[in-house]
């Protein structure tokens, strides 16, 4: 007996029952001995759900099939499955669904720009709404006129000193900092005693104290009552969480294990929706918009990844990145574990010369990555020529041989069995790390928003982009370094630190911690006005640094994809958001 199919034909139902028609067929001996092909009974958003659902029909049928045959008194074999989902690529693709389910966002849109252009008069309630936005995922659609909101807030910013709400207080530092504003972290005075600590009394107000703790995450060098309040804010929810009811408790938790600030924007959506549905004061109309956005857009996504840019516009930005990190791993792998040091010499070489004709010189393994690598650069020198920006491919290029140069760099002092200086390594580290040559990449696609002089910016070696790479190398280094000694690698940061000071690895690591929570302070600092660059671009680093944070959280996720990680890229690339 065999199930032949399980198909749930998602991208055929009716838009406005949004209902699905499952169909399966038992064989026995070739010849059909059960068959259904029904609409379902349930109504559905998503068509995962749909085939979910047909799938459990069909293994009922098949459970109830198999004990009449074993009643028969025949020996039955495991009844195979093969389910069809190719419904989530017909729904993609499928425009009349699709446009209407665009329409009904674009209602939507004007729905919540009307709350949010209504509350104008009232500042805290403007602010929440703005907050409620960008948790959701939805603020790229009111990018004008949130922008302008703020403006208005900050220029008549006296209303943060004579508000005594530590919610409220802290939710407008945050968001106002997120804008890039020099907000003061003098606002926070007010809720110290007479002995220069904390008020007892805000330990019972438990959504101020997670709004304090989440602005605390925007803190610049010198703001040592940011640092204090970090470390009072945490210890205070530490100390309650257990006896919080949801979404509170839930709320609470994951912020202390992921700050806001520190977090994928796509990603954080994600945990904030269901907390927002468990609201009982939640807005319908931007839940309704964030879960058929958030589909749309995920829609997209299964062609890509994401996680520098989640906004629809910057497509082909997503897909050069997504190719060129791919490209980079194997590369990496290349220096660091494969290639003998005669080979990646003569590798380095080629890429130096960056010419098809060079590939008949390597080995036969580096002569695929070569190939590779020359053919997705000429893609996206096609794809950009499309918009007239070719030209900038040849900054790409540099950045590729830049890191290149320091990766074969890296790769002399492991095979000399050098340790480097702290100094020395990290100067070749930050290259290596690949975020400055991720950081020119990510560029490249997003428009006319850059320039030649963006480029220009970037090989400056500005400070955001340094800090951002200091958060990438030591980030790796701290939770990969035990595998990567195993493996034999070069050294990292640790054991550079711990030649340097005489100190155990327990003492470097918490060294090298301290200071990537200072190069978040750069960064930081560098996202406030006036910025070098337009905030569009400073975003690019801000959320690469992000990234770095999630996958480094708790082990080196990268390397090893434990099952938190599969489960938050389930969570954007693969489950919709259920109604």
């Amino acid at each position: 007996m065999d199930l032949k199919y399980t198909r749930c034909q998602y991208d055929h139902c009716d838009l406005d029952k949004r209902r699905s028609t499952t169909g399966y067929v038992f064989t026995m001996a070739g010849g059909p001995v059960s068959w259904r092909s029904t609409l379902q009974s349930t109504i559905t958003l998503s068509s995962t759900e749909t085939e979910y659902m047909a799938i459990t029909e069909a293994v009922k049928e098949a459970i109830w099939l198999q004990g009449l045959v074993t009643d028969l008194g025949f020996k039955q074999q495991e009844v195979i499955v093969y389910c069809d989902s190719q419904s989530a690529i017909h729904l993609a693709k499928n425009q009349v669904i699709h446009v209407s389910k665009v329409c009904e966002v674009e209602e939507l849109i004007a729905e919540v720009r009307w709350e949010l252009l209504a509350s104008a008069d009232q500042p805290s309630k403007q602010l929440n709404i703005i907050d409620v936005l960008q948790r959701l995922g939805v603020a790229y659609h009111f990018e004008r006129h949130i922008g302008e909101a703020l403006e208005r807030i900050y220029a008549s910013s006296g209303a943060i000193h004579d508000d005594n709400d530590l919610y409220n207080v802290s939710l407008h530092f945050r968001l106002l900092r997120q804008q890039g504003f020099r907000v003061s972290c003098d606002v926070f005075n007010k809720f110290k005693d007479e002995k220069g600590q904390f008020k007892a009394s805000l330990s019972a107000n438990i959504p101020g104290l997670l709004a304090f703790y989440e602005a605390t995450h925007l803190r610049v060098h010198g703001e040592e009552i940011l640092d204090e309040a970090l470390s009072f804010t945490t210890t205070q929810l530490e100390s309650v969480k257990s006896n919080l009811r949801n979404p509170l408790a839930a709320q609470v938790t994951h912020a202390l294990n992921q700050s806001l600030h520190k977090g994928i924007p796509r990603l954080e959506s994600r945990v904030f929706i269901t907390l927002y549905q468990e609201d009982t004061s939640h807005n319908k109309a931007f839940l309704k918009l964030l879960i058929l956005d958030f589909n749309l857009v995920q829609s997209l996504h299964k062609q890509e990844l994401e996680a520098i840019y989640f906004e629809p516009q910057y497509s082909l930005a997503r897909k050069i990145l997504t190719k060129v990190i791919s490209m980079t791993s194997i590369i990496d792998d290349i220096y660091d574990a494969y290639g003998t040091l005669e080979e990646i010499v003569i590798f380095t070489e080629a890429i130096e010369r960056w010419d098809i004709r060079s590939m008949n010189t390597l080995p036969k393994y580096m002569q695929i990555c070569y190939k590779a690598l020359l053919d997705v650069f000429e893609e996206i020198e096609q794809e950009l020529a499309k918009q007239g920006r070719s030209y900038l491919v040849s900054h790409a290029k540099e950045a590729m041989k830049i890191m290149v140069r320091a990766y074969f760099d890296e790769a002399k002092s492991f095979h000399a069995k050098h340790i480097p200086s702290l100094e020395e390594y990290m100067r070749v580290g930050l290259v290596t790390s690949g975020y400055p040559m991720l950081t020119i990449m990510s560029f490249l696609g997003m428009g006319e928003i850059v320039t030649e002089e963006t480029f220009v910016w970037a090989f400056s070696d500005p400070k955001i982009i340094t800090a951002s790479s200091v958060i990438g190398r030591l980030s790796d280094d701290i939770k990969s370094h035990k595998f990567e000694q195993e493996r034999g690698h070069a050294a990292s940061a640790v054991e550079c630190y711990m030649k340097k000071y005489g100190v155990s690895e327990e003492v470097a690591y918490d060294e090298l911690r301290r200071q990537v929570s200072d190069a978040w302070k750069d960064v930081n600092e560098n996202c406030m006005r006036p910025t070098a660059v337009p905030m569009a671009i400073l975003m690019r680093l801000l959320n690469l640094s992000r990234a770095i944070d999630v996958i480094y959280k708790e082990e080196d996720g990268y390397t090893l994809v434990g099952k938190e990680m599969k489960a938050k890229i389930e969570s954007l690339l693969v489950y919709p958001v259920p109604i």
